[in-house]
């Protein structure tokens, strides 16, 4: 009997081992997508500074930079009713650091 419950032991040792082993790549998946982003993060806004969208642009940024501790910066560019903005973020590079707010 003495001999069997060691044997479980050992087995459930194994088991949790594997188990740790198994769940390795999960969490370093969950780790490395904590720390995104980290570089600076930009919200373009296709209408002037002042209006009711750059407002709350900015509100989002300064969220957005106190919980990812990486600068949210809002740049302002009107015309032709946001479509200059939004051709701005449309040809920017696709390194997904830079967003369209716009009205709703």
């Amino acid at each position: 009997m003495a001999f069997r419950v060691n044997e479980m032991k050992h087995r459930r040792k194994f088991l949790h081992l594997a188990a740790g082993i198994a769940a390795l790549p999960v969490v370093s998946n969950i780790a490395r997508a904590q720390t995104y982003p980290w570089r600076p993060v930009r919200i373009i806004v296709g209408f002037t500074a002042g209006s009711a969208t750059d407002i709350t642009a900015r509100l989002f940024a300064q969220k957005l930079n106190e919980a990812w501790n990486v600068p949210v910066t809002v740049e302002n560019i009107p015309g032709a009713g946001g479509s200059v903005g939004a051709e701005r973020v449309a040809k920017s590079a696709p390194d997904r650091r830079s967003a369209r707010r716009e009205p709703l």
